[in-house]
């Protein structure tokens, strides 16, 4: 499959709304406190935790990791292009191992291995959360192909999700929200540049029908509920 690059470049994912939202989530979660260390695998630009960063000030400064590296990487956090069972290996220690829709990149093997090596990473107390898109009635706005590529991603996830139960057995499970309200324009935009993996093997004919579809299926402005997964697990 090829890497996944735009998915945080000028999406809701990356506004200040989602961001500030999404870090409020985080604090019904987990107490983070100048002292706290924090792993991001698959941190993309790493939006998230340079806000975390910026508001706590913490004296390990948060650490990226991606396959991809961008350009436009925050400055304020610590950023390694790496495989996550690789950068694993090292057992270094942290207070808060945040895998934020990536799990679906991972074979069923490899996720085993992610989350035992995880596992070892934390701290007394620390806190692993796995966010990934809601399996059932998802909401997102898709054209025919996209939505066919969509449902058999997310029936994969289902079974993933299986794996985490049973790997890491006491776990709890909440939903994040975000209403996004986006023009269809813009939309269209994200579409192009192959925002979500389920576009990614696309090819352009079918991204170019796809648009038509959704210029003559959706008005000017899309609104819809982007709906997480959170799965929380507590050493």
């Amino acid at each position: 499959m090829k890497k996944l690059k735009n998915w945080d470049n000028k999406t809701w994912l990356s506004s200040k709304s989602y961001i500030s939202q999404f870090n409020k989530f985080l604090k019904t979660k987990i107490n983070l406190n100048k002292n706290s260390k924090i792993l991001d695998i698959g941190c993309g630009r790493a939006n998230i935790i340079s806000i975390l960063q910026k508001k706590f000030k913490f004296r390990n400064k948060p650490i990226g990791i991606d396959i991809v590296a961008n350009k436009n990487v925050k400055k304020n956090i610590v950023f390694t292009k790496i495989e996550a069972l690789k950068y694993l290996k090292k057992q270094k220690k942290y207070d808060l191992i945040l895998i934020k829709q990536t799990i679906h990149f991972f074979s069923r093997a490899k996720l085993n291995q992610l989350l035992n090596l995880a596992k070892k990473s934390l701290n007394p107390k620390g806190k692993i959360l796995i966010f990934s898109l809601k399996t059932k009635n998802n909401k997102i706005p898709c054209f025919k192909k996209m939505r066919k590529n969509l449902e058999k991603s997310l029936k994969r996830d289902e079974d993933l999700f299986k794996i985490i139960k049973k790997n890491l057995k006491e776990v709890s499970y909440t939903n994040f929200n975000f209403k996004v309200n986006i023009s269809k324009q813009k939309y269209i935009r994200m579409i192009r540049e192959r925002y979500i993996s389920c576009l990614l093997n696309m090819s352009n004919k079918e991204i170019n029908y796809g648009i038509s579809e959704i210029k003559s299926k959706y008005k000017n402005q899309i609104k819809f509920t982007d709906t997480l997964k959170c799965i929380s697990y507590r050493k």
